[in-house]
């Protein structure tokens, strides 16, 4: 394992920021770390970072400490943005590169193929305040890999993003994604992190709830998700004794059920009314599963 983190819990005097937290992760994944707000996901990267010693617990990086003569090797986006608007991209970006030990003709030759992939390589001399927030966001992204670090730590790096940015944002994200290098990713928007992540761990309140891959936590969910859409009103699956959750839409009804034996049982009573345009049944969603275990109502 490349980052593992054994047993750690952080207090702030009598308040318990994270609780007895280990994960392990690898070099060649990306690891989605989910929680709440104040949920304990800040404290815990500023923990791997080497910013705060851990209370209790363990934090390594290949087996090793992590200290400030590891900077080169991590690359960190925090959820506020710090660029200085008053200076060009250029000349931040390079300067940052060069504290990492990066020579200033290989971060020029990096920061210009960045750019190049995002789309925006006249942003080279532009002043970071004179950007739109979405291309601030891509700026700062650079800012955290140009030095081509081995430890990725990604927090909420698709806020302000357009639904075309956030695209070219996870391609950024697969372009990291090598042999020799480990990403650990926030994100609120549920469905970047299905797309995105083998692995996760979701905390409330400091504490681990859910932890281990995507595919194992959907199949001991134990609910799946049902879609119905037909040519006249299904309103009668609502009260339905095999219907969980129902939710309509402008197109037909969602449903949330225990397993395929309520699928048939929905089925049978639904094919008896007249024409069926769709019925389709899915695994549950990370949203889903988000929702009943960290709290909240189904949307």
């Amino acid at each position: 394992m490349s980052l593992e983190l054994k047993q750690v819990t952080k207090k702030f005097g009598a308040f318990t920021a994270v609780d007895d937290l280990s994960l392990s992760i690898r070099s060649g994944e990306i690891f989605g770390f989910l929680g709440a707000n104040g949920a304990g996901k800040t404290t815990s990267f500023r923990m791997i970072l080497g910013l705060l010693d851990p209370t209790v617990g363990d934090v390594r990086w290949k087996d090793e400490q992590i200290d400030y003569s590891k900077s080169n090797q991590i690359g960190y986006l925090p959820e506020e943005r710090g660029l200085l608007p008053k200076l060009k991209v250029q000349e931040q970006l390079v300067y940052l590169a060069s504290l990492r030990g990066m020579p200033k003709a290989d971060a020029t030759r990096e920061l210009k193929d960045w750019l190049t992939f995002f789309n925006v390589p006249e942003y080279l001399n532009v002043k970071v305040g004179d950007l739109s927030k979405g291309n601030q966001q891509k700026i700062q992204f650079i800012a955290a890999v140009i030095h081509k670090p081995k430890l990725v730590i990604l927090d909420e790096p698709f806020s302000g993003l357009d639904p075309v940015n956030a695209d070219l944002l996870k391609d950024a994200i697969y372009k990291l994604k090598q042999p020799d290098t480990a990403i650990l990713f926030s994100s609120h928007q549920m469905s970047h992190v299905e797309e995105l992540c083998e692995n996760l761990c979701i905390l409330q309140k400091g504490k681990p709830i859910v932890h281990g891959a995507l595919k194992d936590i959907k199949r001991s969910y134990g609910k799946k998700n049902l879609l119905v859409k037909a040519d006249f009103d299904l309103s009668f699956l609502a009260d339905h004794p095999a219907v969980l959750k129902y939710r309509a839409t402008t197109e037909g009804i969602e449903l949330q059920i225990a397993d395929e034996q309520a699928a048939m049982q929905i089925q049978n009573d639904v094919m008896s009314r007249g024409f069926v345009r769709q019925f389709a049944l899915e695994e549950p969603s990370l949203h889903d599963i988000f929702i009943e275990k960290v709290g909240g109502k189904y949307e």
